[in-house]
């Protein structure tokens, strides 16, 4: 047969790629796996637990699609994912039990993942992500990634990887797609795959949790006494839940956001030294309050267990549930209300170390309602751009994935990119549409109202209880009763052979007493419709379907205790688990029970008596009569049955420019012009620092300048870099981090913020651009000067662009951290003698043959006007950046008159170490930025840095 047809060449072709592709293949080798069962993180047992109680569903499932057009290689996609798994164990570990207790156990690597490629139309994949979605893991033979391609056209596909939340979190998500991407792009173009560093196993991190646990018991004290006497949030019932199959029905209700907005939330969160984040939870309390009338509520937010560089690009669930108190009462403003949000979330940061899971069980019973309601039932966040699979050759759309359940009964939530949004997340379970739809409707009207007026009570603000629903299918007193404005929840019923009795929930505390409410059902009601007596409750008690739960309910005649070998069943296993003896009425909770023994209890029951039961079983029936009568009814199905039955992080945007010491003063005043100026950023801070990130388009990467592996990462994310941070104390720290950032930088241009240290003591007054050095140098100015070399000798080689070093004097602005720094030094001499109202004493002119003494000094605004101006025209070497020069004794004559001191100002013919400033510096190539602006004079930045903190 010939050989020689473009066919023939194609294959050979073909064929040709596809072994040097297998040659860069990573290599199939298994990875060390740790020996031995290791113990599940705290947040890892609470999915088990979910798991086991039959709460798991597809709301634990992460699922994580891409719609990508080119040509895909899928060859390479597979080869990549099964790369992605031997690296991280914690993507094939499988969850045991043993007496009792959870373990992990890694599972050795598999040597390839399997690809299920189905023809789709793009129009109607959404059904088949959302059923891929839904089908369940198994945790105990270990839950792989599953993934699923759908081909829409030979180049359009959609891509979904969907993991377990047991093994995975949002912020592992950009570790797995930027590790796809690499190994995809070395065996798609039959290169060597690039060695990268051993990653950190989640099995360590639990095993470090776990020893750690009993170094947490201030915490968990600090905790309990937060959230002493804190009760579960009232919501509104929809009139009509659906019935319970253990999923929790999701709905979504969204407005969207004029551009402006988020612009102007994030203004006021920079003038109340707070996060975009902060003011949108400070909005969702705000707008909780409105619509349950309720003081004292409690909004879970998420947190991290990611601290330390040895945490970066591990893989694994390492988010924790904070509870944020907060008390709206008094009708504050919303400015009032940011601040006790601020410094509650601030509190809840602290001691973010302790699981959620163990401040649940110190609480005890305290923890959830009587009728089961949990502690968290809403949540708040700022939603950012997702991630997305970005593979070479290949464009990328985000692509949603609805599971369809909630895992709160409500999530607030402000939609932070180019169309913004509020929204709300609901459980059908917790409200209806009308009222999600409305509450949805408030919450975005209110965002809009406090970025246009911040200053507006709470009463002031859209939202509102949600409108009566239509009741009119209930017994006339309940119906009558519910009418009340004061009135939430109400239910009558009516006892075999007994009165009719009535319960009802009130809004708030100081309502109608139970006689006037049957004195109002007197009044309206025929005497055979009116209940024997009304009775208020803090909530009311429901079973799983809805309805109220008589066995609840107090005063409603009790039952004789059940009989038999079920009834005797069930009171073994509460003894022996909780310890003591049950009544049949005994609420598990309120006898110490919590999820891990809901389980045991199940589990004991299902061997003893041969029946399906489940924990979620156990923790909705809750009394021992309950779950008795449950285990009579699935014998009586069982009996029923047919024979034959069987049982059974975002990528960074384009454009983004890296700054470092963002929580600094320079960086600070830098981040906010960028804002100004639209561009993208990436944030550097560490993660006791993050919070004070405030600025448009602020992502925040983990780390600082000793973190090298964190510095490397977040250049090589960017497409600009501005560094603003030094140790000032370390030089050896500075150097380092600087050829760290020289090293990875590739692209775009790179300003450095330096300092006038690094001219050293020049010979003249004046001082030009790009003056040499001259000794003697500070410590920090001879790192500013080693750093500056790092960095020129690299510009514009190996495709890095313009370099620019920004040397700045004294820095003044009104950030607490410039604040901070005016009282250091030379400035801050002179600072604490006009304080304290001691004589300030000043080189007179002229000694030492030098005609002037003061400080070169620039203001922040203008210094970053400056820097920012570098990205777009670098200067390609040094610049200076001074908004002007101040004489010791103009300084000293202005401190004493902002500070109110009556300080003597004398000169002496003697220089203070300290004092010894006497160049003055031109500021030639950054002067249009540097021009002062209203309010940049010297005396009204010191007026503002020596006065009151802001708020």
């Amino acid at each position: 047969m010939a050989t020689d047809t473009p066919a023939a060449a194609a294959l050979q072709e073909e064929l040709l790629r596809r072994a040097r592709s297998r040659a860069a293949r990573p290599a199939a080798a298994p990875a060390t796996v740790r020996q031995g069962p290791a113990p599940l993180s705290h947040a890892q047992r609470r999915m088990w637990l979910m798991d086991r109680l039959g709460h798991g569903g597809a709301s634990y499932s992460v699922p994580f699609a891409t719609r990508l057009r080119g040509p895909l290689d899928l060859e390479a996609l597979a080869a990549a994912l099964a790369s992605l798994v031997r690296r991280h164990e914690i993507l094939r570990t499988r969850y045991g039990q043993r007496d009792g207790e959870p373990y992990q156990e890694v599972l050795p690597a598999p040597e390839a993942i399997a690809l299920r490629v189905v023809e789709a139309d793009a129009d109607g994949s959404g059904a088949l992500l959302a059923e891929e979605a839904h089908r369940p893991f198994d945790l105990a033979a270990g839950p792989l990634p599953r993934a699923l391609v759908l081909r829409h056209g030979e180049q359009d596909h959609t891509v979904m990887l969907t993991f377990h939340h047991i093994a995975i979190d949002g912020a592992s998500l950009e570790t797995v797609a930027g590790e796809l991407a690499r190994t995809y792009a070395a065996v798609a173009g039959g290169t060597a795959a690039e060695a990268e560093p051993e990653p950190a196993q989640y099995a360590d991190f639990a095993r470090r949790e776990q020893a750690a646990t009993g170094r947490l018991e201030a915490g968990l004290d600090h905790w309990a006494e937060r959230l002493d006497g804190v009760r579960p949030l009232r919501l509104p019932r929809p009139a009509h839940p659906p019935a319970d199959t253990g999923v929790r029905p999701a709905g979504v209700h969204s407005a969207p956001l004029d551009a402006r907005v988020p612009a102007a939330l994030r203004a006021l969160g920079g003038r109340h030294r707070a996060t975009l984040f902060t003011v949108a939870l400070a909005a969702s309390f705000a707008a909780l309050h409105r619509f349950t009338g309720q003081d004292d509520l409690v909004i879970g937010v998420a947190g991290t267990h990611r601290q330390g560089p040895e945490m970066r690009g591990l893989v694994g669930l390492c988010v924790n549930t904070l509870p944020v108190r907060v008390n709206t009462a008094g009708d504050p403003s919303f400015t009032v209300l940011l601040e006790r949000v601020r410094e509650a979330l601030l509190d809840a940061q602290q001691r973010r170390e302790v699981p959620f899971d163990l401040i649940l069980d110190r609480l005890g019973a305290a923890a959830r309602n009587a009728d089961g309601t949990a502690l968290i039932r809403v949540t708040a966040d700022v939603l950012g751009a997702p991630t997305t699979l970005r593979l070479p050759g290949l464009a990328d759309t985000y692509v949603e994935v609805g599971a369809g359940e909630a895992k709160f009964d409500l999530s607030f939530g402000m939609v932070d990119t180019d169309a913004p949004a509020g929204l709300v997340q609901y459980s059908r379970s917790a409200l209806d549409e009308e009222a999600a739809a409305t509450l949805g409707t408030h919450y975005a009207a209110l965002l809009t109202a406090v970025a246009d007026d911040p200053g507006r009570r709470l009463s002031q603000l859209p939202g509102g209880p949600p409108a009566p629903g239509d009741e009119t299918g209930g017994h006339p007193a309940e119906v009558l009763l519910r009418s009340h404005p004061e009135v939430a929840e109400a239910a009558v019923v009516a006892p075999a052979g007994g009165p009719l009795l009535a319960y009802a929930v009130l809004r708030g505390i100081g309502g109608p007493t139970p006689a006037e409410l049957r004195s109002r059902l007197r009044s309206e009601l025929a005497p055979d419709l009116v209940p024997a007596a009304v009775t208020l409750l803090d909530t009311l008690p429901r079973t799983a379907d809805g309805t109220p739960d008589p066995a609840r309910l107090p005063g409603y005649p009790t039952a004789p205790a059940p009989e038999g070998a079920h009834a005797d069943a069930v009171t073994e296993g509460f003894t022996a688990l909780l310890g003591h003896a049950p009544g049949p009425d005994d609420d598990f909770f309120l006898l110490g029970g919590h999820s891990l023994v809901a389980v045991q209890l199940a589990e004991r029951l299902r061997q003893a008596r041969k029946l399906p039961l489940t924990g979620l079983d156990i923790m909705q029936a809750r009394t021992p009569r309950a779950v008795t009568a449950l285990l009579a009814a699935r014998e009586a199905e069982r009996a029923a049955a047919p024979s034959a039955v069987s049982l059974r992080p975002r990528r960074t945007r384009e454009g983004t420019v890296l700054v470092t010491g963002g929580t600094g003063g320079v960086g600070a005043f830098v981040l906010r012009e960028l804002a100004a100026r639209g561009r993208p950023v990436l944030a550097l801070a560490r993660p006791e620092s993050a919070h004070l990130v405030a600025g448009d388009g602020v992502d925040v990467i983990e780390g600082d300048l000793t973190d090298l592996d964190g510095l490397r990462k977040a250049v090589d994310s960017a497409d600009a870099v501005i560094h603003a941070a030094c140790t000032f104390t370390r030089p050896e720290v500075d150097v380092t981090a600087m050829a760290a950032m020289v090293g990875t930088w590739s692209r775009g241009p790179f300003v450095f913020v330096s300092s006038v240290d690094a001219y050293g003591h020049p010979a003249g007054e004046w001082v030009a651009e790009e003056s040499a050095s001259r000794q003697p140098l500070s410590g920090y100015g001879q790192a500013k000067t080693d750093c500056e070399g790092l960095l020129l000798r690299a510009a514009g080689t190996q495709g890095r662009g313009g370099a620019s070093a920004v040397r700045s004097p004294l820095v003044w602005g009104d950030h607490q951290r410039l604040r901070d720094q005016l009282r250091w030094g030379a400035t801050g001499m002179l600072y604490q003698a006009a304080r304290e109202g001691r004589p300030i004493v000043l080189p007179r002119p002229g000694t030492h043959g030098h005609a002037w003494y003061g400080a070169a000094w620039v203001h922040a605004a203008a210094l970053a006007r400056s820097v920012v101006s570098c990205l777009d025209s670098p200067v390609h070497g040094v610049a200076n950046a001074v908004s002007g020069h101040l004489a010791w004794r103009d300084l000293a004559t202005g401190l004493t008159e902002l500070l109110g001191s009556d300080s003597e100002v004398q000169e002496a013919d003697e220089v203070h170490p300290d004092l010894d400033h006497r160049w003055h510096y031109h500021a030639d190539r950054l002067a249009p930025s540097l021009r002062a602006r209203p309010g940049e004079d010297w005396r009204s930045v010191l007026a503002a840095m020596t006065g009151p903190a802001g708020p």
